[in-house]
Formats: structure tokens, sequence, C-alpha cells
């Protein structure tokens, strides 16, 4: 015999109150996003880089732009979005197929998952940074009122 939802309403208010509180979690980081595209990193003249992306429309930069919301057009501070994360994720579904010791510790249960997540996490930093560094001397330098080695750092 199947079990029965329970619909008491004590039980379903409990439910509520989470998914209240996921949502305004979402909210929230959706603004703080949205705010963030919209802070400039320092040191960029905007009519030079106003100038690259009219001149570069429908290339690879374009598309770059579209994925960050616009966040690339106007070079802000989380120009970069989620792309690093994603990237990491799907190096590490891959590396867990290819290598014996990540699919060992991906059957472990809870703690390989979180073993993993942790190693995403990593590979993330690792890839914004690279991402980052990639940005700031390939791109940005050409844009900054004083290029050299103190706006790359």
């Amino acid at each position: 015999m199947a079990n029965k939802p329970n619909l008491n309403p004590e039980n379903i208010g409990a439910g509520l109150g989470e998914l209240k509180v996921r949502l305004l979690f979402l909210l929230f980081a959706i603004f703080v996003y949205r705010v963030g595209t919209h802070i400039p990193v320092p040191g960029i003249d905007p009519l030079q880089l106003q100038a690259f992306f009219e001149q570069n429309e429908g290339t690879f930069a374009g598309l770059f732009n579209m994925f960050s919301g616009g966040a690339l057009e106007r070079m802000s501070i989380v120009a970069l979005g989620i792309m690093p994360y994603i990237s990491a994720s799907i190096i590490m579904q891959l590396l867990t197929a290819v290598s014996p010791q990540l699919d060992q510790l991906k059957k472990e249960g809870e703690s390989g998952r979180r073993k993993i997540t942790q190693y995403t996490r990593y590979g993330a930093l690792v890839l914004a940074t690279v991402q980052g560094t990639g940005m700031t001397v390939g791109l940005l330098s050409p844009m900054a009122y004083n290029p050299g080695l103190a706006f790359n750092l």
C-alpha cells in the first residue's frame, strides 16, 4: 500500500518557511550580482571599452558578454560570473570518469561527494585566477589609464 502524503496544515506551513528563506536568499543573491555588474573595475577608460565592444560585436567577446549578463561590457567586478565554477564542475565530472581515484571517491557516498565538491571549488578558484589574469593582461591593459604591473596586480 502506498504512503499517503500528510496534508496537515501544520506540516504544510513548516515546508513553506524553508521555501521562503531559500527564495529570499535567491532574490538577495540576484540583487547583489546585479548591483555588482554596475561597479566598474577601477582604472579602465570607459570610452575605449565602449569602442572595443562596438568593434567586436558578434564575436567571441560579444558572446562572453552575453553570458555574463552585460557585466563584461561594463567591465564590472563580477564580469567572470559563475563561468569558472561551471567550467571546474565540468572538468571534475570528466576527471571522475577518467581517474580511478576520483571514481572511487565518488562511490564513497556523502563524504566522497563532499570531497569532490571541495576539489571543484579549488578548481574554480584556480580557473577564476587564470581567467581574471587573462582578462586584465590581454583585454584590459590596453584600456587602462595607467597600464603596467600595478594595474595587473
